[in-house]
């Protein structure tokens, strides 16, 4: 809890037991905390005996969310035990935030649309519908080294976590630009699967036909399929908008692209 005494004082009688810091956090963070600490900088009483990440945690900020913490000034590391009167500063993290391996994703089950637009432009996204619970999420994520991506700040607190990171928005092209700006994976539009996640190859019309209707047959020559789904894709009647989409994200991201395919394909 707060305390009214200044800080800089003497250190009071039970300092040792429950430590008084000055707390600052970014403003981009200020999203999590009560509305009471939504201000520049708040005092914060610690039982002295719970890490700085943990404490962080505490008040509502996932450790996925947080980049360089500071104790006067200096860097810690989350299992720095804050001490009396130390001023401590909670940056955001640095973007674009550098990943320990390729990157790969992983969205729960609120974040649909969100995943059809990441792989839409070939990003790897994979999707849990119907919802596998929390724990099975963290184990996947951690399982395929995968970031999970989520407005679930419980989720996000969740120890097996391989990375994670929350999604700050309800809108889709909002949350699109969030995650491209953060994470900055490289994009190859209408390479993936909309449906599965699974990569798409270029295939001649005499090997989907089957899968075709007649109109469809007779009015479009190029097509793709997926290798793990075997869904078949052309450029059809929602093209247009999907085009805009991934122009649109060209348009600003477009230091993130890889080469371009010789085609491209929308399913009708």
């Amino acid at each position: 809890m707060e305390s009214k005494e200044p800080l800089g004082s003497a250190a009071p009688a039970d300092a040792t037991e429950r430590p008084e810091i000055c707390l600052e956090v970014a403003p981009e963070l200020l999203v999590f905390l009560p509305s009471a600490r939504r201000v520049g900088r708040s005092a914060v009483r610690t039982d002295g005996a719970s890490t700085l990440g943990h404490l962080v945690e505490s008040l509502g900020v996932p450790l996925t969310e947080v980049g360089e913490l500071l104790a006067d000034g200096r860097p810690v590391p989350t299992a720095h035990l804050p001490r009396h009167g130390e001023r401590i500063t909670v940056h955001g993290i640095a973007r674009p935030q550098a990943l320990a391996g390729p990157a790969r994703f992983l969205l729960d089950v609120h974040l649909g649309t969100l995943a059809r637009r990441m792989r839409l432009l070939g990003i790897d996204a994979a999707y849990e519908n119907p919802d596998i619970g929390d724990a099975a999420l963290a184990a996947r994520s951690a399982a395929e080294q995968r970031v999970l991506l989520s407005r679930d700040r419980g989720l996000l607190r969740r120890r097996e976590l391989w990375a994670g990171g929350y999604v700050y928005s309800h809108r889709p092209a909002e949350q699109l630009r969030d995650v491209l700006s953060r994470f900055a994976p490289p994009l190859a539009p209408w390479t993936r699967c909309a449906t599965c996640n699974g990569e798409l190859r270029q295939a001649a019309k005499d090997t989907v036909q089957e899968q075709l209707q007649d109109g469809t047959e007779r009015s479009y020559d190029a097509f793709a399929r997926c290798v793990d789904c075997g869904q078949v894709y052309w450029r059809g009647a929602h093209h247009a908008r999907l085009a805009a989409i991934v122009d649109e994200t060209l348009e600003e991201f477009g230091h993130l692209a890889l080469p371009s395919p010789s085609a491209n394909a929308t399913r009708g």
